[in-house]
């Protein structure tokens, strides 16, 4: 999120996403406004400073901390150190392309409380595509996980048939797909999506 805060806010989505990395074109520097109550708010980093992501979580309150870069399980243990007093959890996104090997995510499974599966591509999230869902058929860990990556309203009866399946989707992440520009959202193309799905 970045604009429109509000009014994406009103349709009661599980998650709000705030990115505070510099490079992206929706970096959020602005202040959160008071969300409904069930909406929760997620706070995306890129290979930041664990001071500064301790900063922002507590500035503005934030219930997850997705992170999006290429931090080592070193680094979440050391940020699951400082977050031990608060009620703040941590989820560790991964780039997914066709060779995508899910051994890797085994150091993490215990570190974390979900992961989010995006498309591997030149950018850090928001490249606009989907990776093969095919491929989800080689995650065989219990950990639940939110799918990312270039959702959008042509893909609603694919992910039908994805969440009929025995995967443990915990959420679906959408946001390049439903943008008029970066960080503004198309409410009629939002409504329509949870309507549909």
């Amino acid at each position: 999120m970045k604009d429109n805060i509000a009014e994406v806010a009103a349709l009661q989505p599980d998650y709000l996403g705030f990115i505070f990395y510099d490079k992206s074109p929706r970096f959020f520097d602005g202040e959160i406004p008071t969300l409904p109550d069930g909406v929760k708010k997620v706070g995306v980093f890129v290979d930041e400073k664990i001071s500064k992501v301790i900063e922002l979580t507590k500035k503005h309150s934030l219930d997850y901390i997705q992170l999006h870069g290429n931090e080592s399980k070193e680094y979440v243990l050391d940020l699951q150190w400082y977050l031990v007093f608060s009620n703040t959890l941590v989820w560790k996104a991964f780039g997914i392309d066709d060779d995508f090997d899910f051994s890797q995510l085994s150091i993490f499974e215990n570190k974390v409380d979900k992961f989010l599966f995006d498309t591997k591509g030149k950018d850090k999230g928001g490249n606009g595509f989907t990776f093969n869902w095919e491929i989800l058929k080689k995650y065989k860990l219990k950990k639940p996980f939110i799918l990312s990556g270039g959702i959008g309203l042509n893909e609603v009866d694919s992910l039908k048939e994805l969440l009929k399946t025995d995967l443990p989707i915990h959420a679906i992440d959408v946001n390049s797909k439903f943008e008029d520009e970066p960080g503004l959202k198309n409410i009629e193309d939002l409504k329509k999506f949870k309507n549909e799905l």
